[in-house]
């Protein structure tokens, strides 16, 4: 089976930084596209930032230059640097990734367990 297992969120202060970071274990034949997403209390699930096999990234318009994802394909790593952290930041961050477990499977999506960022004022 496949899992994708988040690190590093936590507390810090507003104008601080964290690192996330994803790894994707088990049977994997390919990983396509992987992404961050967040969601906040009563707020829906939104994209933070995504990154293809191939490097090509697209963030949300909030990250304004203050957050850097970056991916190694071969060790199905993925991980988000942010800074200048913002109260408003604050949420559950989730690791997605788009991946085949064999040659044979179509393309499925696969979710992480979120890790918590809170962000103090």
């Amino acid at each position: 089976q496949v899992r994708l297992v988040e690190s590093g969120g936590g507390l810090v202060q507003g104008g601080g930084s964290l690192r996330l970071s994803c790894e994707a274990l088990g049977s994997i034949y390919r990983t396509n596209s992987m992404s961050w997403w967040r969601q906040a209390p009563g707020k829906q699930r939104e994209l933070v930032a995504s990154i293809t096999n191939s490097g090509i990234t697209n963030y949300s318009d909030f990250t304004e230059g203050r957050f850097t994802i970056s991916r190694e394909v071969a060790k199905r790593t993925m991980d988000l640097q942010m800074n200048s952290l913002r109260p408003e930041d604050s949420a559950v961050y989730y690791c997605n990734a788009e991946l085949r477990q064999s040659i044979r499977d179509r393309v499925k999506t696969y979710w992480g367990q979120g890790t918590q960022v809170t962000v103090s004022a």
